[in-house]
């Protein structure tokens, strides 16, 4: 089939940034504001301790945060497709305003829920409709006692538009005006764009292609490095302050709290990847064997493999496009449905084309409570991965679309579930079509990109994440501290097998410089493992998984994880031996990866 790879932008705002409808939404969304405002300042517990007063509010407020939602999604989605468009900025500066009033509200009402003794707020929560999102409004609630005075914590909120926000974006700025030089064998050279570069840096089978762009994209980031070093230095410092007037002790006290996780689940899963990554670097070993090469540099972790005469598979976008939906079919009738509603309605903006920001995501219009997901598909195996794992995480979102709102809000550490899951079912298809073992070792290479990116380059981000902010708490850390933490980091967490590393890596991964997610990268590694752990139990019983698969997503909202995990897969998260496990289950394709490029060499 014929699939269009671009957005349809225009059906949700014609005329991008300049739309006249889009600004006539911020302008209705600006009086809807005006009359939450009133609902919550008039709102006085004492006076009528009902529950209709709060169910009233919550649907005004449900309604303000989609109409907010769907614009700056909107502004987010133009900007990323078409970074050259100047007056993104501008829009999204008045979705972050009034983003900021409706939480300068909404911190009246968290702050109007604390006051609420212990008692009388169970009984609030005894009405059937405020029951089924008990367990966010008590999160809600449990979080407000950290609140300061309101008129401190609108202050807060307005200087993070030039604080946490303002760093943020202005990592994006920067990085869409840069440009990695690449001279072809002709000498003509061309200037790619961050997110063409790395893409081709990554993905080229050419080694000297790699190394001169890995050169090039190195010289680049560091020309830049002293903004990125002020930029990450004072986001990070900024966060550190906030979390200290709000009581938390530690810098992984957010990101826990966020992804409503304990430190014990975090340790335990760390130290099973750290006990058990020996496969995987004996993989990157042998992958060096079949390069040619004696050790991998940084540039060659993610490079192609062919033995003898077979050419790394190529994907066009409409193979790819029907490949997932052919082997989604074996998995599910909901999620092969959705997927071609999703392909078929252009929801995914995939072409190859420069002025596009780098990377891939999954993101919502929530007053159509519909996703849209942004990528650059260039054809390789990992390009049809990340189709298929974007793909995962729009299904999760769909599963839930009827959930009360508050139920919908699931951590960062299980939405990378249904991606990793989505993406295992493609991984495991692509292996499973090998024609040849030439092919095989081909596409084992490929499915290990996976492996390796969760168990040694996401734990070299956390291990620098930590020592960062461990110094950041003293003061600011220079740029050169910067390289030498990502360094010992990376030599860490590879095992030192590689030839050179990424010193840079640290202002080159956006992930660093998220503004409102502390410690963005753990809960990659989190949904990656405990996805694996869902699809072992998926191949125990495959008959009718697809619902039971579903009423875990659909609690994902409304539990800690612990608990979630206890629930639906009757595991202990605090225990390494469930992260073990999925370790191992990886480790398995390392070792024929091994065994099969043995025999052929």
């Amino acid at each position: 089939m014929k699939y269009v790879d671009t957005w349809d932008l225009d059906s949700i705002f014609p005329g991008g940034t300049k739309s006249p409808q889009l600004q006539e939404k911020l302008t209705s969304l600006k009086a809807e504001i005006e009359e939450y405002r009133s609902h919550i300042q008039n709102w006085h517990f004492e006076d009528n301790k009902s529950a209709e007063p709060v169910k009233e509010i919550l649907k005004k407020q449900e309604k303000i945060l989609n109409g907010l939602g769907q614009a700056g999604t909107f502004v987010h989605m133009f900007h990323d497709a078409y970074t050259n468009d100047e007056y993104a900025n501008v829009v999204m500066g008045q979705v972050i305003d009034l983003s900021s009033e409706v939480e300068n509200i909404t911190t009246t009402l968290t702050k109007k829920y604390v006051a609420i003794a212990d008692t009388e707020w169970q009984s609030l929560l005894a009405d059937p409709e405020l029951a089924t999102v008990s367990f966010r409004l008590n999160e809600i609630r449990d979080q407000g006692k950290r609140l300061l005075s309101e008129e401190v914590e609108n202050i807060i909120t307005e200087l993070n538009k030039d604080g946490l926000s303002a760093w943020n974006r202005l990592y994006g700025t920067t990085v869409s005006i840069m440009t990695i030089p690449f001279t072809d064998n002709e000498g003509k050279t061309t200037e790619y764009s961050v997110g063409q570069a790395m893409n081709r840096m990554y993905s080229d089978p050419d080694p000297s292609v790699r190394k001169q762009l890995f050169e090039n994209w190195e010289a680049a980031w560091t020309k830049f490095a002293p903004v990125f070093a002020e930029n990450l230095n004072h986001l990070a410092g900024y966060r550190l302050t906030l979390q200290k007037v709000h009581n938390r002790d530690h810098f992984l006290d957010e990101p826990l709290e966020y992804n409503r996780m304990e430190k014990e689940t975090l340790d335990a899963m760390w130290t099973a990847v750290a006990n058990q990554k020996q496969p995987f670097i004996d993989f990157l070993n042998q992958k060096a064997k079949v390069l040619g090469m004696e050790k991998l540099g940084w540039q060659d972790v993610d490079a192609p493999v062919a033995i003898g005469d077979v050419e790394p598979p190529r994907f066009t976008y409409d193979d790819a496009c029907d490949f997932i939906i052919e082997n989604f079919a074996s998995f599910g009738p909901k999620l092969t449905e959705f997927a071609k509603h999703a392909l078929e309605n252009r929801w995914i903006e995939a072409e190859d084309r420069p002025n596009k920001r780098p990377g891939g995501y999954c993101t919502s219009l929530p007053e159509w409570k519909e996703s849209r997901i942004f990528m650059t598909f260039t054809g390789s195996p990992s390009d049809t991965s990340t189709l298929a794992h974007e793909l995962g995480h729009a299904f999760h979102s769909y599963v839930m679309k009827d959930l009360p709102a508050l139920n919908r809000r699931y951590a960062m550490n299980v939405a990378e579930t249904a991606s990793t899951f989505a993406e295992t079912i493609i991984n495991n298809a692509t292996v499973a079509n090998a024609k040849s073992k030439e092919e095989k070792v081909t596409l084992l290479n490929t499915k290990m990109e996976n492996a390796t990116a969760m168990f040694l380059n996401i734990h070299a981000r956390f291990l620098f994440e930590q020592s960062f902010y461990e110094e950041r708490n003293q003061g600011i850390v220079s740029e050169q501290r910067l390289n030498e933490l990502m360094l010992n980091a990376q030599k860490e967490a590879y095992g030192d097998c590689l030839s050179e590393y990424h010193p840079h890596f640290w202002c080159s991964k956006l992930h660093f410089f998220i503004d409102d997610v502390p410690f963005y990268n753990f809960p990659y590694t989190f949904g990656f493992l405990f996805s694996l752990g869902i699809y072992a139990e998926y191949l125990k019983n495959p008959n009718g998984f697809e619902d039971k698969y579903i009423a875990l997503l659909s609690d994902t909202g409304s539990m800690k994880v612990e608990e979630l995990a206890m629930k639906h897969l009757g595991v202990d998260l605090g225990s390494p031996d469930f992260w073990e496990a999925g370790v191992q289950l990886m480790a398995k394709d390392a070792e024929e990866f091994i065994r099969l490029t043995n025999e052929l060499m």
